[in-house]
């Protein structure tokens, strides 16, 4: 998203843990024609850092049109390799595993919107926040993922119908994604060659997500084969908990 970004001429500030990545990253979005491009490391799962990003955008920019949120990760362990445990909550109720998933796949989201919205209200800006469409159904040994998703959900959802009803012209778009295209989804699907015909790709999500905000959508699903898959699961609940207990996959990390 931030070489998309970068392709159509924007400002762009990203933040992450690893300042190697982060400085290759956006030495190659200014190649593509970003107008600036700067970067803050850090951990999205301290405070100190979430307001740390926002003040750098308000510095460098004096201004804040997207709020773009797609991190993911844990303290406590690779969720590459707790995704492939597939262990079921009854067997690994791990709290302090949970406590700090939420905390970073879904606190941190609420506190950076929280810190951005006063930029954003002054410049009728974009929140868009990227989930799954595990945030949509329920999926066995996944309780943790799709507890963050779900309630990532439920939290933008409600956010947008209180900007409304105050008069903000602040758009609130959450992002429902099924399987995409990185390499470790490619990689943990090796085995079932069969499968990485629904792999969205990387390029295409990234402009699918970033059209939805700029339109102001209220949801994006991509690919849109996620749809009738949430859809299904809202209109037949009993048949869709006795098929999803039968299968199993795992989002990507």
């Amino acid at each position: 998203m931030a070489y998309q970004y970068a392709r159509l001429g924007a400002k762009i500030l990203i933040t992450a843990r690893r300042e190697n990545r982060l400085k290759e990253v956006v030495a190659k979005a200014k190649s593509l024609g970003a107008q600036e491009a700067h970067y803050v490391a850090g951990d999205m799962g301290k405070a100190e850092d979430c307001e740390r990003t926002i003040q750098a955008a308000r510095e460098k920019f004096g201004r804040l049109d997207y709020l773009v949120l797609n991190h993911m990760g844990s303290n406590f362990k690779s969720l590459q390799d707790k995704f492939h445990e597939g262990k079921s909550w009854d067997q690994d109720p791990n709290m302090d595993f949970f406590v700090d998933f939420l905390n970073i796949n879904l606190v941190s989201y609420v506190r950076l919107a929280s810190l951005a919205l006063p930029l954003l209200k002054e410049s009728s800006g974009r929140i868009v926040a990227v989930s799954s469409g595990f945030g949509k159904i329920p999926w066995p040994n996944l309780s943790y993922y799709c507890a963050s998703k779900f309630a990532l959900d439920g939290f933008f959802s409600s956010l947008r119908v209180e900007l409304m009803k105050a008069g903000q012209d602040v758009s609130v778009t959450l992002a429902v994604l099924g399987y995409i295209g990185t390499p470790n989804v490619v990689h943990s699907l090796q085995n079932t060659p069969e499968m990485l015909d629904i792999v969205a790709p990387v390029n295409q999500t990234a402009m699918a997500i970033i059209r939805g905000g700029a339109t102001r959508a209220r949801e994006v699903y991509y690919p849109f084969s996620i749809w009738p898959l949430t859809k299904f699961g809202t209109l037949m609940p009993q048949m869709f908990d006795y098929l999803t207990s039968k299968i199993d996959l795992v989002p990507e990390s």
